[in-house]
Parts: C-alpha cells; structure tokens; sequence
C-alpha cells in the first residue's frame, strides 16, 4: 500500500477544563511525530502484514528524525526535504476533562507544498491500494499532485482510497469542490461531522448513505458509536466501537482508517475490516499522540 499525505511534528498539551484565558493553565506537554497520513501508514503497518511506504514532504529541521519514527514503525517513507519551508507543526489541546476531545492549531509548513514534481508512477510498482490524505486538498500544489496521482492509479487499475481529514478545512475548500475533486476515488472514510458536512443532512447513516451513491464504498468513523458501511445509497453495516477509556482522541480517526485498508488488502470484507478498524480507534484513544507503539 501507497500513503501521501502529511507528515506533521504534533506538538499534545493534555489539561482538564477550560483554558484560563490571559494567564496559565497548567498541562502535560509532549512533542510526538504525526501527521494524518503519516499516521495512516503507521497504523496499516502496525496492524496488517503489508509493506507500507509513504510518501510526504517535511522540512530539513526535523526530516531525520520523522524518517526514523517511521521506519521504527514498519513504513517504508519516501520523505521529499523541502528546502524553505519547515516541518508543519500541529499543536493539539486535549481536555482530559471531557473524554480526550481536542483541538487544532495547524501550520501545515512544508506538508502541503507536496507537488506533481514530487511524484513519480514507479511509486505505484507492486502496489495494490493507494490512500491519499484529504489535507492534500487544501493547498495548490498538493491538490495538483492529487490529480496525478489518481491519474496514474487509474491507469495502472490501482484502487483509491481518501480521508477527507478536517471540516474546518472542506468549509474553506467548498463541499461542491471537495466531491469534484475526489471524482475516481473508490473508498471514502469520512468522520460523522465530515458526511454531514459533505452531504447538508445531520443524521449520520442518511449522510454515508446519500455520499455512497457518489463514491463506490463510503466508511463514516463516528467515535463511541463505531462505524458505519455504506454501498450504493444504503447504509449495509453498524459496526460497534471497541470500548476504551480514552486519554487522547488525536488520530483515532487516522488508526481507523490504517487498520481499515490493511484488513481489506488482508481479503477482509468492509464489515469485518472496520470491526478491525474500531479496534485501532479503541487502542489509539488510550495513548498519547496519533501512532501506534513501536513494533517489538
């Protein structure tokens, strides 16, 4: 399997409540690598028995050491150095008073400068799925190799896959302009906020459904309340999550969709591999940051 997409330094402070606006507020802070795509790819090789190689664009800062926390990890990157831009930097405020919900604060840096002149078709040799993360979409040069890369995925009969990644951002990009440009993917693994978004309705299941009648299997994460599958209009399979206590919600959502595309290239069917995929979600939310453990 094939990841682009991000490769991200998160930077987790973990506090309880409120923030205390003009003065301090006391938390637990950790510097950890991630990334939605990034992340993808670690939990795919954590949690499958394929090779797994990544494509993603850092700066010189800290491309050294992503390099090896992916390889520690079972991926195989292919990291292009940018030489302006730094590393994108993601600092993530988890309240660990309401169930490890979190927020974003995100420099994409050289993340999104990845580019058509960054890919290259023998990328594609031996490989059977290609993922490509929806924060590629939110910037010109990236959405540029996006085109590409389904191009030559197409051409060469390679299925796609696509995680649309952040509502706040498809707001920005536009739902018509998002559902455009993922035109040829063949999965798509939206969050519930994600489908409601894409589609204007506000029920979860009538949301994956209406998308699946766009995009050939449409996989809606939705947290504590596990997974829904849908095919040609109708909504096939709840899957239930893994109950889990949760210190850390970020890149739950990225576990699931690695263990997702691994079980499936394993020979399981969507049902049994979005039960594998809630599995991930149940394990990630109990760590901090958004990779699995390292591989013994």
């Amino acid at each position: 399997m094939l990841v682009v997409g991000d490769v991200i330094t998160d930077v987790v402070a973990r506090h309880r409540g409120p923030l205390t606006a003009g003065t301090d507020t006391a938390a637990a802070i950790r510097t950890v690598p991630g990334g939605a795509g990034a992340n993808v790819a670690c939990w795919a090789a954590h949690t499958g028995s394929c090779e797994v190689r990544l494509l993603g664009r850092v700066g010189a800062d800290s491309a050294a050491w992503h390099e090896r926390e992916l390889v520690a990890r079972g991926v195989r990157p292919r990291l292009v150095v940018d030489p302006d831009a730094p590393t994108g930097t993601v600092i993530s405020l988890v309240d660990t008073g309401a169930a490890g919900e979190r927020t974003f604060l995100t420099d994409s840096g050289a993340s999104l400068r990845l580019a058509p002149e960054d890919w290259s078709d023998a990328l594609l040799d031996g490989v059977a799925r290609l993922h490509l993360s929806g924060y590629l979409l939110f910037s010109e040069p990236s959405r540029a190799l996006v085109a590409v890369a389904l191009g030559a995925a197409r051409a060469r009969g390679v299925p796609v896959s696509m995680d649309p990644a952040s509502a706040g951002f498809l707001v920005e990009l536009g739902v018509d302009r998002f559902l455009a440009l993922v035109d040829g993917v063949d999965i798509l693994l939206p969050s519930r906020d994600e489908a409601c978004l894409l589609t204007g309705l506000t029920d979860a299941a009538d949301a994956a459904a209406k998308l699946s009648l766009q995009v050939p299997l449409v996989v809606a994460k939705q947290g504590r309340e596990g997974a829904l599958v849908a095919r040609s209009g109708t909504v096939v399979a709840h899957v239930p999550a893994v109950p889990a206590t949760p210190r850390d919600t970020t890149g739950a959502g990225d576990a699931f969709t690695g263990a997702f595309l691994a079980a499936l290239l394993a020979g399981a069917g969507p049902e049994a591999a979005a039960a594998q995929g809630c599995r991930a979600g149940a394990t990630a939310v109990e760590r901090v940051g958004g990779r699995p453990p390292v591989n013994d």
